[in-house]
């Protein structure tokens, strides 16, 4: 969807107003709130019919822009000057660092109130300590999807790398995983909020049991993996089929989050808790990395509050979910949501909300965003060279970036890490 600049849009709005010469037009209709989001195609669809429906009795409308390349869209609007009035964004090193630098507003006391944790948190920004994101939409993420009747003992990993400007990113989550199970909570949080080395023998560890893991691969399989996407090869009428079900080398397991169940959907494709598979450890069996969509006011518009307050809601979400197709339904933070009624999407909601003990939001999103990309690139470079001498040159490298962006004093510091990144299910 194309978006028309908000002043321009209320230029055209107090112009057909008074080409019409109608009544009232001594001031101009609002224009509709601009949503800035990352869902497309279906998801989209439903968002923005949801969107559609809480337009009811507002006297105000929406208009939503979904894309692929949010960050990069959002960067260029806030340097026009032209900001969305709500942005939903998955990574909470970039809202943290817009928090901090006062393009956020502070969120509304009633929608403060469902900012659940490890999804979102209070900041301390000048000297106040407040709630600027509430989670929308979430995702669990340490699971492992396979086809039927697959040996857990042997398993043969399907692994696509490819995500067009933010490739790495499948690769990041392996090792994100494998270090929450085999250091704990407590560790993953420290590195995840760069308080710890890259080069600490835990963070060396997650990375050479992800080689390890994955097995020996012919060149000609890495390449493959560097350059398919993460959701397969396409089927019939595009539809991306998965990693488990494109033709190629036969493969019986992926590491994925909850999302690709909408691939999955209806084609016997299983799912387990990742934390048997990562040579972790006993007591950390219970923790869970997951990862959200995280609504935030740019606008000083108080239906922008009112927007996100409903969105957020269980109306909203009750909402969302009735009109979103079955494979693409959201998924929520809380046990407060609409209930699931798929098999597939009742395991995932129950470990969200009850099963696990503890849940970690996802340690990329919450590195600066240098870091983050650095991370990616590095994964692409480890994967295709494994060797123990490149991995020591890649870790020192990110420790680098890292030291770059946070070991400086606070004054000239760009970015400081958010502060808890785990929480119990419910807060």
């Amino acid at each position: 969807m194309s978006r028309v600049p908000r002043r321009l849009l209320r230029t055209l709005l107090t112009a057909a107003c008074l080409l019409a010469l109608a009544p009232g037009c001594g001031t101009s209709a609002p224009a509709p709130l601009v949503v800035l989001g990352p869902w497309t195609g279906a998801e989209g669809d439903a968002f923005e019919a949801a969107l559609e429906r809480l337009d009811d009795g507002t006297g105000r409308t929406y208009t939503y822009e979904g894309t692929s390349s949010l960050r990069e869209t959002l960067v260029s609007q806030l340097e026009a000057g032209d900001p969305p009035d709500v942005a939903i964004l998955n990574s909470m090193g970039e809202l943290t660092e817009y928090a901090r630098r006062g393009r956020l507003r502070p969120l509304a006391e009633e929608t403060a109130e469902r900012a659940s944790p490890p999804w979102a948190q209070t900041l301390l920004v000048d000297g106040r300590r407040r709630t600027y994101w509430v989670p929308l939409k979430v995702d669990l993420k340490s699971l492992v999807w396979s086809r039927k009747g697959a040996s857990d003992d042997d398993p043969a990993w399907c692994v696509g790398l490819a995500s067009q400007a933010t490739s790495g990113w499948p690769g990041t989550d392996w090792i994100e995983d494998i270090l929450l199970h085999q250091a704990g909570p407590a560790l993953y949080t420290e590195w995840a909020t760069s308080r710890l080395s890259w080069r600490d023998p835990a963070v060396h560890r997650a990375w050479t049991t992800w080689s390890r893991l994955l097995g020996k691969r012919s060149p000609a399989s890495v390449e493959r993996s560097l350059t398919t996407s993460y959701e397969g090869t396409a089927g019939p009428h595009g539809r991306p089929r998965g990693l488990l079900g494109s033709p190629g080398p036969a493969c019986t397991h992926e590491h994925q989050s909850a999302f690709i169940r909408y691939v999955y959907a209806g084609t016997g494709i299983g799912v387990e808790p990742s934390a048997p598979f990562l040579e972790g450890r006993a007591e950390y069996r219970g923790a869970y990395e997951v990862s959200g969509d995280m609504a935030a006011v740019f606008s000083d518009d108080p239906a922008a509050q009112e927007l996100v307050e409903r969105l957020s809601n269980p109306h909203g979400r009750a909402l969302w979910r009735a009109k979103a197709d079955p494979a693409v339904r959201p998924l929520f933070p809380s046990s407060t949501g609409p209930t699931p009624t798929n098999p597939t999407e009742r395991t995932i909601d129950t470990l969200l909300t009850s099963g696990a003990r503890t849940l970690c939001f996802d340690a990329s999103d919450a590195m600066p965003p240098e870091l983050r990309d650095a991370f990616h690139r590095a994964v692409l470079e480890f994967f295709r060279d494994p060797a123990e001498q490149h991995l020591d040159s890649l870790l020192r490298q990110l420790e680098t970036v890292r030291a770059q962006v946070t070991d400086q004093s606070p004054a000239d510091r760009s970015f400081r890490p958010p502060e808890d990144l785990c929480a119990s299910p419910g807060g």
